[in-house]
């Protein structure tokens, strides 16, 4: 049998969360079959698998985030058969702790797990079958493990009324105290017919959890679920669990914040683009709250630090770009790049690689460890998408060593896997500039944020149909406009080079001839 612990995928990654478990237990899987889905603090990373074999038990559920290192999945020898299912354990946050036994079954009973029990307690006399046993509270009852693979199932026979005391469900070696005798050899008392107490103490066993009313059952749920659901307002006790023996699961609690049937099934999830991302709530609710992660808590991270440790200057240019648009329509009409996607974005890619050349300084960055200006010779560029799961920057490796042809295949590729969610962490590695384009939601522009390891970000706004003064003729005419807005590092890049990178920018886009000059 092998444990596959799980990886870091990116660089220096702590912790990822459980997506999706794309096998279950028992089925044949081979090397590099993809087994989970997880999304760490860059992207969403589908894992392969290292091994072969048979998958015995899935050992972190969906939802959950764990630290790098940590066993997710146990896969053994091909054909081996899977582990039973081991009873759920009950949370910490429970206050009725401990395991309930079945004893003195017929035909075979196997042995009652329980040690040091006090057979002298009154409570104690009668039959052990039907009883629901519980153990003290986790700080009186010593370390405790989980059932072994042959004991028996807790019973919830209504006709017992007996009642039991726990000192110690089991040893930390492991090992059973030999107070207790095997099921078959243990005395069979009358049974005792007084009813039980109206309240019994938390040491004491408890009447079967089919006897209790809804209300007085704690829901069984892990601990992030229920931080999580007092987060977001939700009532556990008001939720039917969908998880392994009716455990309420994280679905369940966002199932319920935005309006779903409890105890109906979650919805497949679905990694589409979507155009917003707005919480939808109960009404009467005033605020709900969302844990940060994965994607997002990485980016308000890297955005944080960035602000507040390179001197932001952002400059501004409204121009002209009718003839832009009119070069893409004349490129869509071109056979050879029918099966690209030719847009503005493209041809504005083209522009900064090749302004680039007139201010190196924009491709360069401020290493503050060394005191030194590192300046790259090659252009990773950057383009910022927005994703349901956050912000994330995707960049295109030597974008400067590629043809127009060649740049617009690869920017389709980058934005479509991006808004997929599936952007892997070493495409978002080693970006040297980054263009943000907010025109596709209507601004005209803004004041972005460079990323870390870099110098600069350039905003490409909204084209829009506005009046415009023809400088030849002094006419008014309607032009195709559009405002760009460049972000750089004042350390060491001043005015004077920041204004001519932008204008030269805005040159070609107004005049894509002048491409031809630099």
């Amino acid at each position: 049998m092998s444990e596959f612990l799980l990886p870091d995928v990116g660089e220096g990654l702590t912790e990822a969360e459980i997506v999706a478990w794309k096998v279950k237990v028992g089925d044949t899987i081979e090397i590099n079959d993809v087994i989970v889905e997880i999304e760490t603090a860059k992207s969403l990373v589908e894992l392969p698998s290292p091994y072969e074999g048979t998958v015995l038990a899935l050992l972190v559920d969906e939802g959950e985030t764990v630290p790098v290192g940590t066993p997710i999945i146990s896969i053994g020898a091909e054909g081996e058969a899977p582990a039973p299912a081991a009873p759920a354990e009950q949370t910490e946050s429970d206050p009725y702790l401990g395991m309930a036994q079945k004893a003195g079954q017929q035909s075979g009973a196997a042995e009652a797990d329980l040690t040091e029990m006090d057979l002298s307690n009154p409570a104690a006399s009668g039959s052990m079958e039907g009883a629901s046993l519980v153990g003290r509270i986790k700080a009186e009852r010593g370390p405790m493990r989980r059932a072994r693979r042959g004991s028996a199932s807790p019973s919830t026979d209504a006709g017992a009324n007996t009642q039991m005391q726990v000192q110690g469900a089991f040893s930390p070696g492991g090992a059973q105290s030999q107070d207790v005798l095997p099921a078959d050899e243990s005395p069979v008392p009358a049974v005792d017919q007084r009813p039980a107490p109206a309240a019994a103490p938390a040491e004491a066993l408890v009447p079967a959890a089919a006897q209790r009313e809804p209300s007085d059952v704690r829901a069984l749920a892990k601990p992030p679920v229920r931080k999580l659901a007092k987060d977001l307002g939700v009532d556990l006790s008001t939720l039917t669990g969908s998880g392994p023996s009716g455990s309420i699961t994280r679905d369940d609690v966002h199932g319920a914040v935005s309006g779903a049937t409890s105890g109906q099934a979650p919805a497949a999830a679905s990694y589409e683009p979507a155009p917003m991302r707005t919480p939808s709530h109960d009404a009467g609710v005033r605020e709900t709250r969302e844990p940060v992660k994965g994607v997002r808590k990485m980016m308000a991270t890297a955005m944080s630090q960035s602000a507040f440790t390179s001197p932001h200057v952002t400059e501004w240019i409204t121009v002209d770009v009718t003839a832009t648009m009119q070069l893409v329509e004349r490129l869509k009409a071109r056979r050879d790049l029918k099966d690209v996607r030719i847009s503005p974005l493209l041809v504005l890619s083209r522009a900064v690689i090749l302004a680039m050349k007139r201010t190196p300084e924009i491709n360069s960055w401020w290493d503050e460890a060394a005191q030194e200006v590192v300046y790259k010779h090659y252009v990773n560029l950057g383009i910022a998408a927005a994703t349901p799961r956050g912000l994330v920057v995707p960049n295109v490796k030597d974008a400067d060593a590629l043809s127009m042809t060649e740049l617009a295949a690869a920017l389709g590729e980058l934005t479509a896997t991006a808004r997929e969610g599936r952007t892997q962490p070493a495409e978002m590695a080693g970006g040297t500039f980054t263009i943000t384009n907010v025109g596709v939601f209507g601004v005209d522009a803004g004041t972005p944020i460079i990323n870390p390891g870099e110098s600069a970000i350039l905003c490409f706004g909204a084209v829009n149909k506005r009046p415009w003064v023809d400088e030849a003729t002094g006419e008014i005419v309607v032009r195709d406009v559009t405002t760009l807005a460049l972000s750089f590092d004042h350390r060491h890049i001043d005015g004077e080079k920041g204004s001519r990178f932008l204008a030269d920018v805005a040159g070609i886009l107004a005049d894509p001839g002048t491409a031809l000059l630099f």
